[in-house]
């Protein structure tokens, strides 16, 4: 397999100061890893659970969240993420973690519950940090967790994903929801489905995710740095500055078949990341390089799918490549579902929509997630897989702010293992891998109401693109008949681009702009498709 093909060259990352390729000689990738994906809250907690209670004195556990809820559950017998990460505390586990510190609970953010939860873990002897070192209305948007075991490397583990340790996420295949649910829109119901992905790595890039942590960790730069921020942070005691962590211990030794490269977001704002002073857009640079290789199939799962300067990767291919099929897999209505989220949101997705239905026509099928009940499900996972061999899970949504303005990190993966099942030959130089197709035909067998195994006809792009529109098309039909009858199976439904008048759509931009998807690349770049 030529991995640079695929993967960003050290030069192609364009951050000469971040620690990551520098630890392995210049080199943008780690290999001989091995990875598996955690699809909804229940099974991403309950992993998370058992591996951080089996954490001795002197292990290491650092996080970085958007959000925690310290009263979320863990599983059914109603242990608290606080519970499980000052438990961990307690024991002598080295716990560290950055939360952002997020803006006002008055506007309906996370600054209490992200301060609360910091609070339980450092009277239990850990220490969590509230990071405001953001641009204006960014965030800290990266949820990555490492577990490190000294003397035992064979137990190192690093998760990364889109699944905050918060109410809401703790969801399953079933998408009934959270039983501690968050207040959304009234079109997700009391209590909101949520479909989400993490991904679990072991192997050399547990360093490369736990360098992520550090360089964050190590930055000098005050903590809170508008006033709001400064005042909040003196009235609450919080934290104000890092202790030292120890040295970093060498890297786990290899122990599978994977390639994996962590890619960042950071933007370039004053003062500077030590780590980025320009910024880095390795998350946005690496879709670039690969998207475009795409020949048969693109299956991505995203939350907001908005900006055509994002998307462009995406239609240039379907454009080059008249054989390729896209599916995309999104959040049908935006979080709040009010008028002014619908009119800063909808216009940006439906220019983005319309860029791909004019590079792909038939080729590209957009589907919402429902319940069996007929609830929306809120798509937030943020999950690509291209031709069945190169992947990406990670915190990034699709859109300008992700890509360029808030903090983000994503694993992409190339497998060294062939994929055995026909058809192995997706192009003449494409081989399916086996963890691609995997975490591929994991997602479009829950989307499609299948039992595991039963994807043979999901192998092949073509016929995996028609069994989705098939399956959507089927649904609808049901519903546009009044529901009578048995539901076929199958959640999803073709989605249908949001109108929204032109007064409406004219403030909305404002909001989007400066608010909801700005752009924090350097301004020569702005209005381009350049990252």
């Amino acid at each position: 397999m030529a991995i640079e093909n695929w993967f960003l060259t050290t030069e192609q990352r364009d951050n000469p100061w971040t620690r990551i390729d520098l630890r392995h000689g210049n080199v943008a990738w780690t290999s001989g890893n091995d990875a598996r994906l955690h699809v909804h809250g229940v099974d991403y907690f309950a992993r998370l659970r058992e591996l951080i209670e089996e954490q001795r004195p002197g292990d290491l556990l650092l996080f970085t969240d958007w959000r925690g809820d310290p009263d979320e559950w863990t599983g059914d017998d109603g242990l608290t993420m606080a519970d499980l990460f000052a438990g961990a505390a307690r024991r002598g586990v080295l716990v560290k973690g950055l939360f952002w510190r997020s803006h006002l609970d008055t506007i309906k953010y996370s600054e209490e519950q992200n301060r609360s939860m910091a609070d339980a873990i450092r009277r239990a002897g850990g220490e969590v940090l509230l990071d405001m070192r953001v641009l204006p209305f960014g965030s800290h948007h990266q949820k990555l967790v490492v577990l490190r075991h000294p003397g035992r490397p064979e137990r190192d583990v690093a998760f990364a994903g889109g699944i905050d340790l918060c109410h809401t996420r703790r969801d399953d295949r079933e998408h009934l929801g959270d039983p501690q649910p968050v207040q959304m829109g009234a079109v997700w119901g009391r209590r909101p489905a949520w479909h989400d992905a993490m991904i679990e790595v072991r192997g050399p890039a547990v360093g490369d995710i736990e360098a992520t942590f550090r360089e964050r960790w190590d930055d000098p730069t005050p903590l809170a740095l508008d006033p709001i921020s400064r005042a909040e942070a003196l009235l609450h005691r919080d934290d104000p500055r890092a202790d030292p962590l120890p040295p970093q211990m060498p890297d786990p030794a290899p122990c599978g078949d994977m390639h994996v490269q962590i890619l960042r977001t950071y933007p370039t704002k004053i003062p500077r990341f030590p780590f980025a002073p320009r910024g880095e857009r390795s998350v946005a640079r690496g879709y670039g390089k690969a998207v475009p290789h795409g020949r048969r199939l693109v299956y991505i799962e995203d939350q907001y799918f908005w900006s055509g300067e994002v998307t462009s990767c995406f239609a240039e291919a379907l454009a080059a490549n008249p054989e390729l099929r896209m599916i995309v897999v999104l959040s049908t209505y935006t979080t709040a579902d009010t008028r002014m989220a619908n009119a800063s949101a909808m216009p940006a997705r439906n220019q983005a929509l319309r860029d791909l239905y004019r590079a792909g026509g038939d080729r590209v099928g957009v589907y919402g997630v429902e319940n069996r009940a007929g609830t929306p499900v809120y798509v937030h996972s943020k999950v690509c897989v291209v031709d069945d061999v190169w992947m990406t899970v990670g915190s990034d949504n699709v859109n300008r702010r992700s890509w360029t303005y808030d903090s983000e990190l994503t694993c992409a993966v190339l497998d060294e293992t062939r994929d055995e099942r026909e058809p192995r030959l997706l192009a003449p130089d494409r081989e399916a891998r086996r963890f691609p197709r995997d975490v591929r035909l994991t997602l479009a067998r829950e989307h499609l109401d299948r039992a595991d195994g039963d994807d043979a006809d999901l192998l092949d792009p073509v016929s995996a693109f028609e069994a989705f529109r098939r399956s959507a098309q089927g649904l609808e039909r049901w519903h546009e008949g009044g529901r009578v009858g048995p539901r076929p199976p199958g959640s999803l439904r073709p989605y249908v681009m949001t109108t929204i008048p032109p007064v409406d759509a004219a403030v909305g931009r404002v909001v989007y702009d400066y608010a909801d998807d700005p752009d924090g690349r350097p301004r020569a770049l702005r209005g381009t498709s350049e990252f």
